[in-house]
């Protein structure tokens, strides 16, 4: 059957991907590099991205939840999985079945996972300060581990993109509980953590947002790649005079002639309304900005510098995070994880 056409692309770099990965490794320094694949691998496809890094060498993957998990699995070879969700009651069938750990985060969690009697190990999630999941430090207190087969301690720093205090006390907290906790290993660094330097790293990291092209921090400037491209079919080419207003409540008013593109993509596909008047493409050397309003299927771009563009051409967005955060105030987390279902995902 053929395949229906898509006016919408990603054009994924593997080889930027895998440079990524290891550029963290080595920040990473003794520890062993993770890699966080939940999401969807961030919105850029987690079959194709497990396979790359499984072949690279990574052998330690994040997930939130047992439904990623199992689209994970198959993937990754002997790697290890980890759910960072840890397991509710409807879990337990399938986590009972599946060779991932559970990530344990509450003492109803701790309390399922007895029961099962597994006799496998498990990850647990302790709260440093973030009050977001993870038991607490009286819960180690009172005992509530003491038993358990625990591979990975867990906690997650709040501020790793700051320069704070917060980011050492989170360490230190992390370290007093784990003088309590027999777990094999200690991890507490996401991409930006990885960027604070050895005394952060331990046993293993567990990077995000940098293995997709995205800059946590400073020091990744110049060293992290883009990985995702953008891509959006020509729906028509128009052109306007001056006093036309373009696209919902009128919110830009042309101040003279001008020739526009619309692009088959919106919010709907990821490209949020952040963008509206403030985004551009890629066109030739140059840019063309983004005029009025992003809608849900549909966004203009001004193409007076690009008189060849035509009906069923093509256009790159600029899809660059960093610059796309701040065309847009959104997060480089939010780009990258909202990006639709309506795109071809093409790797290179």
């Amino acid at each position: 059957m053929t395949r229906p056409h898509d006016p919408l692309r990603l054009r994924l770099d593997g080889d930027a991907l895998v440079s990524n990965w290891r550029w963290l490794a080595g920040m990473s320094g003794r520890a062993a590099c993770g890699a966080a694949v939940k999401a969807d691998a961030y919105g850029v496809g987690a079959h194709e991205t497990v396979k790359r890094l499984a072949d690279a060498g990574c052998r330690d993957f994040f997930v939130a939840t047992w439904a990623e998990a199992d689209a994970v699995l198959p993937h990754i070879g002997e790697a290890s999985l980890s759910v960072l969700h840890g397991l509710a009651e409807e879990d337990m069938a399938q986590a009972t079945g599946s060779r991932a750990r559970p990530v344990l985060n509450t003492p109803s969690q701790v309390k399922r996972w007895r029961e099962s009697r597994q006799g496998r190990a498990c990850d647990v999630m302790i709260d440093t300060g973030m009050n977001r999941l993870g038991l607490s430090a009286a819960h180690v207190a009172e005992g509530l581990l003491d038993g358990l087969d625990i591979d990975t301690l867990h906690s997650h720093l709040a501020c790793a993109d700051e320069d704070v205090a917060m980011n050492g006390r989170q360490r230190e907290a992390l370290l007093a509980v784990s003088a309590k906790v027999p777990a094999r290993r200690l991890s507490l660094s996401n991409s930006a953590g990885i960027c604070l330097g050895a005394d952060y790293a331990f046993d293993l990291t567990r990077p995000g947002l940098a293995l997709y092209g995205g800059v946590p921090r400073r020091e990744a400037e110049g060293h992290i790649r883009q990985v995702v491209e953008v891509e959006a079919q020509i729906v028509q080419r128009r052109r306007i005079g001056r006093g036309d207003t373009v696209g919902y409540n009128a919110t830009l008013t042309a101040d003279r002639g001008m020739e526009l593109a619309i692009l088959n993509l919106g919010y709907a596909d990821g490209y949020l309304r952040g963008f509206s008047n403030s985004g551009r493409a890629k066109i030739g050397g140059s840019y063309g900005p983004v005029v009025g309003r992003v809608s849900m299927d549909l966004t203009a771009i001004c193409v007076d510098a690009a008189p060849e563009l035509a009906e069923g051409d093509w256009v790159e967005l600029d899809f660059d995070l960093p610059r796309a955060a701040a065309q847009s105030g959104l997060s480089q987390y939010e780009l990258l994880t909202t990006l639709g279902a309506r795109y071809r995902r093409i790797w290179s």
